[in-house]
């Protein structure tokens, strides 16, 4: 895995097979982030794991013509796939460990993380920087998954892939690793953050067939689905049938019908 966990070394993004993946499930929470974070026009923003911009994109919208956003990733692929999709040169990709912003203290009115805070190293750390580098009165918004079994959508197969794959549970299950809605609070008020607040929300969608679900995953692009691609090929049909078994009790007129829950952290400076 790249830094970051969700690109292979070396390789470009899958953006397609992303957007499959994560991006049409992370899609619909991106309003709620937006509002949690008081993002309106004219706010200089930060869009702190950007991925393949889709918060940014919402960002642009929310901001107005004129105002840049600022889209910081650790994973250089990702930010070229998120440049390629924005193209717009007031989008600003920049390269940077969420742990260490390279930007001055109080740079931005507001901050946001979207799927992004759980794979940090020390996602405290995060969220300290967060706020460092936040104005005073701004807000920061975190959008996190909840419970594997409250995201069925990747939670069974990440929990197939780790009774398979033990010695790489930790990386398969970092996905749900601030599922805590405590503790998510607590890293909001040990950073200076005020007024904190920890939302859940969920979303429903379908797949069309199992197929249409495990195609991205071919792919490789996100978490899991790379640590699944270093399965021995006799190995992965496995997995791939042990899923398909799990997800058949959320078939409904030959679709899968899944849902994904988030909590969505927030604090002003």
């Amino acid at each position: 895995m790249g830094r970051g966990f969700h690109a292979r070394v070396g390789q470009p993004v899958d953006s397609l097979a992303y957007d499959r993946w994560t991006g049409r499930w992370s899609r619909p929470f991106v309003p709620s982030v937006l509002a949690a974070a008081k993002i309106k026009p004219g706010c200089r923003v930060l869009d702190v794991s950007t991925g393949t911009g889709e918060a940014a994109m919402g960002i642009r919208t929310a901001v107005g013509s004129s105002d840049p956003v600022f889209g910081a990733d650790i994973s250089v692929p990702m930010m070229e796939a998120a440049r390629q999709r924005l193209s717009d040169p007031l989008f600003c990709p920049v390269a940077a460990d969420g742990e260490s912003l390279p930007f001055k203290d109080e740079s931005f009115d507001a901050v946001i993380c979207q799927l992004g805070l759980q794979f940090f190293p020390n996602p405290e750390l995060g969220v300290i920087e967060f706020r460092r580098v936040l104005r005073q009165g701004g807000h920061a918004a975190a959008c996190v998954i909840s419970t594997a079994d409250r995201a069925p959508v990747w939670g069974i197969f990440a929990d197939v892939l780790a009774d398979h794959l033990p010695e790489q549970r930790h990386v398969i299950q970092l996905s749900f690793s601030l599922a805590d809605p405590k503790r998510l609070a607590d890293m909001f008020s040990n950073a200076g953050f005020h007024d904190i607040r920890v939302e859940r929300r969920r979303h429903e969608d379908w797949f069309d067939s199992f197929e249409d679900y495990w195609s991205p995953i071919e792919a490789g692009t996100g978490s899991i689905p790379q640590v699944y691609l270093t399965l021995a090929v006799s190995n992965r049909g496995d997995v791939r049938e042990e899923v398909r078994k799990r997800l058949s009790r959320f078939e409904a007129d030959g679709r899968l019908v899944l849902s994904v829950e988030m909590l969505i952290g927030s604090g002003r400076a």
